[in-house]
């Protein structure tokens, strides 16, 4: 199926490289066994937004005086979820320039 194929290779490029793709990659997801052409139009429009942000990202070098700081926090709660017994994790970073 070229849909699924196509689905496959948007979710292989959310794991790599590509985050800002997991909300509308996850949205026609869910139609992967009833798609439409709403959902290849869909899918089509996910393809130009890579095309056109291909060149666009953050770069992070480091700080040769010392003034820049990044720090990560993460908070885990293992299978508390007593409805569904989900894993969650949440991270937060936060990028300060001190002077």
């Amino acid at each position: 199926m070229p849909y699924a194929r196509a689905v496959g290779s948007l979710m292989y490029a959310i794991v790599c490289t590509r985050l800002d793709l997991s909300q509308p990659v996850n949205m026609i997801t869910r139609y992967m066994h009833d798609f439409s052409m709403g959902h290849w139009e869909a899918m089509k429009w996910i393809l130009q937004y890579i095309k056109g942000t291909i060149d666009v990202g953050l770069v992070f070098e480091k700080d040769t005086n010392g003034k820049q700081d990044c720090t990560g926090y993460v908070d885990s709660d293992y299978a508390r979820d007593l409805d569904n017994l989900r894993s969650t994790t949440m991270y937060v970073f936060t990028l300060g320039l001190f002077g």
